[in-house]
């Protein structure tokens, strides 16, 4: 029997959720903040580089997200034991989940360094010779820092299950900064184009990945990493990080294969729409900045809740988050809307794309406020729950029959272009939502803990 809750023995007071979410919500805008002005600086270079940076950015996401499954499967097990007061085995799996990512982050960074060429004329056959150049550049550079990336994710995971996400702002602070100020340098000090975005993000990113690894091995901390751990083959834990990785990475990697067939359907649309594209994807991600925050909360919330065997808490805090998410996302909304005068100009783009992104962002302050938390925050509370296949298969099923096939009709067949394609991705969420809600009403999901009872 699951133990009931009162108000008197919540896991989670408002205080905790403010302290694990708003640290997020700075970290999220950090890198929202980094990726605007990263277009903002190679938009001065040329359409021709926004483009190319913008297209492999899809790409480059595609790994990204790889990444990040593992750390979500490490973050599911190390909160579901600390749920259940396992402190030792909580360990034991911070250190499998570690060594597992640096494999990882290796291995993705061979095959981009490897197949950069072709894979990028692969997937973007008709792209300008210019707009080619340049994201070859920038994949060569910026793949190189996939192993950082890895351990960053993972290390960063256990701060989070740990509810110590001022930890992982101040390391994002450092990063982003050190970002800001190498693009600065590297595009109008050294003049050199699109590389002067890619190494200051490698450089960057190696920093926050060597810093995250040395404070995740202070055994002070509730979780830490332990060196004897790391090169130990636990294969029971590691199991359990995989059997919510492997699904997850599955869902992740072709939903964002998914993505990178859609960018390869804008690739041939005139450039100032490509360029469109890329600058919206910036305005869109300020539009999720808290949606995102409160979506990777998600799941070290629900997870303690599991390990605990509560499933009445799990169930009101998925609702208290979700409205939370709704009310944050129409406040970002908005405040987008209002600033869109401001911002827009700052961005070297023609008047035509300049209006096909003012639609865009107005469309979007209706659809991310009603529809991104039940797409996105509620899979991610039963993905919390250890109920992964379900999710990936909406997630897949999805992407490809309403994403993919949407944004060739509404796109290219109906001549919308990349309204259509924005307009495509909305149906997908309308999708996600109706199959998510019908799971969590079912309560299916409760019967997937990965821990022993």
């Amino acid at each position: 029997m699951s133990k009931t809750a009162s108000d008197n023995n919540r896991l989670f007071s408002n205080s905790d959720l403010r302290k694990l979410i708003l640290p997020l919500m700075v970290e999220q805008f950090l890198a929202m903040l980094v990726g605007m002005i990263d277009t903002i600086m190679v938009s001065s270079v040329g359409e021709e580089a926004i483009s190319g940076v913008s297209l492999v950015n899809e790409v480059n996401f595609l790994m990204i997200t790889i990444l990040a499954a593992l750390a979500t499967g490490g973050t599911v097990v190390v909160s579901q034991y600390l749920g259940a007061g396992n402190k030792k085995t909580a360990n034991l799996a911070a250190s499998q989940l570690f060594i597992a990512a640096a494999v990882f982050g290796l291995v993705l960074m061979g095959i981009s360094e490897a197949g950069k060429t072709a894979i990028l004329a692969f997937l973007y056959r008709s792209l300008e010779p210019e707009v080619m150049s340049a994201a070859v550049i920038y994949l060569g550079i910026t793949a190189l820092s996939f192993p950082f990336l890895a351990i960053y994710n993972s290390t960063a995971a256990l701060y989070r299950a740990m509810s110590k996400t001022r930890t992982t702002m101040w390391v994002s602070i450092l990063m982003n900064t050190i970002n800001v100020v190498g693009n600065y340098f590297g595009v109008y000090v050294f003049n050199m184009g699109v590389a002067g975005v890619a190494w200051p993000t490698l450089i960057s990113r190696a920093v926050a990945g060597v810093l995250m690894t040395a404070l995740a091995f202070n055994h002070k901390n509730e979780i830490s990493i332990v060196l004897k751990d790391i090169f130990s083959w636990r294969p029971r834990i590691m199991k359990k990080i995989l059997r919510i990785a492997l699904p997850n990475g599955i869902e992740n990697g072709l939903f964002q294969l998914g993505r990178v067939l859609v960018s390869s359907i804008v690739a041939t649309y005139a450039t100032y729409q490509i360029a469109a594209n890329g600058v919206m994807h910036s305005f869109s991600t300020m539009g999720c900045l808290c949606s995102v925050s409160v979506n990777l909360a998600t799941i070290p919330v629900i997870g303690k809740c599991v390990g605990a065997d509560d499933y009445v808490q799990a169930r009101y805090y998925i609702k208290k988050l979700v409205l939370l998410n709704m009310v944050l996302s129409l406040a970002t909304t908005l405040l987008l809307l209002v600033l869109t005068p401001v911002l827009l100009p700052l961005f070297t783009i023609t008047p035509e794309a300049a209006e096909v992104v003012k639609t865009l962002i107005k469309i979007q302050c209706i659809t991310i406020p009603l529809m991104h938390a039940l797409s996105f925050t509620l899979p991610n509370a039963l993905r919390a729950a250890g109920d992964v296949n379900y999710t990936m298969i909406v997630g897949v099923s999805s992407m490809f029959l309403a994403r993919i096939a949407g944004s060739y009709l509404l796109g290219t067949v109906m001549g919308l272009y990349v309204v259509g394609i924005f307009l495509a991705m909305y149906l997908d969420w309308v999708v996600r939502i109706i199959c998510f809600v019908i799971r969590y009403k079912s309560g299916k999901w409760t019967k997937y803990r990965l821990i022993d009872r």
